[in-house]
């Protein structure tokens, strides 16, 4: 299993779009993405940078393995 690295909440939406996920709204800092098939749904704080455990949560709800995220950067 790879090291999850530091990355932005902006870098973060840019790869879920790879995986499917568009922009549904946004309330405050927090950007909410959902994916039609398989059905998901994701809150990304958008803030400088993520902690990995906000990350880790974020990766387990879009039903992404680690290595997986990790490519899609």
């Amino acid at each position: 299993m790879s090291k999850l690295p530091v990355i932005s909440g902006a870098e973060r939406v840019k790869a879920l779009e790879k995986a499917g996920f568009t922009v549904y709204r946004q309330r405050g800092s927090h950007i909410i993405m959902v994916r039609q098939t398989p059905p998901a749904q994701t809150s990304v704080p958008n803030h400088k940078e993520l902690d990995r455990g906000t990350l880790r949560a974020i990766i387990r709800q879009t039903g992404l393995t680690v290595d997986e995220f990790v490519a899609l950067l």
